[in-house]
């Protein structure tokens, strides 16, 4: 059972002025996907306060995936991302480049963002966007390789090439 946590950046729902739809949205994905979440939070855009709660997750709670959503655009106060790289010890470049490539299909807009995605100890950390349905397809983007690679960081498997049965 792959254990999550999720983390919404937000200073108005952490404010309680504005309903958090996408960390409720993101519990529901990966529930539907057969993974329990364990731990959620909403806190607002204050770097020290997501690495804080990074590092909550990954090192005291060992949660196997961290899924945040919120603060990856251009907004002087947008600073998941660099809390984010703050706390990674290896980046995962893959992981937010896909749902970058992905979602210029549909917007022009996917370009601005600056989700990052990496891993500290044994857990991934992934940044979504804030909007519901970006969130719902950026997921959809990477989950089906999430799986496979907490089994690596986890040492349950080999490589990709096993998963796929390639000589």
């Amino acid at each position: 059972m792959v254990s999550v946590g999720i983390i919404t950046v937000s200073d108005r729902s952490s404010r309680g002025e504005r309903e958090d739809r996408g960390g409720p949205l993101l519990a529901r994905l990966v529930t539907e996907n057969g993974w329990e979440v364990k731990a959620t939070a909403v806190i607002p855009d204050e770097q020290k306060m997501i690495e804080s709660k990074l590092i909550e997750f990954a090192d005291g709670l060992k949660l196997d995936l961290i899924l945040t959503t919120g603060g990856t655009g251009f907004s002087p106060r947008d600073v998941t991302p660099e809390a984010t790289l703050a706390v990674v010890e290896k980046r995962a470049p893959g992981i937010a480049e896909a749902m970058r490539l992905e979602s210029l299909k549909i917007t022009p807009m996917a370009m601005l963002s600056r989700a990052e995605a990496g891993i500290r100890g044994q857990s991934i950390i992934i940044n979504l966007p804030g909007s519901p349905k970006a969130i719902k397809e950026c997921l959809n983007v990477v989950m089906p390789a999430l799986g496979h690679g907490i089994e690596i960081l986890k040492g349950l498997t080999g490589d990709c090439a096993e998963k796929l049965n390639r000589p």
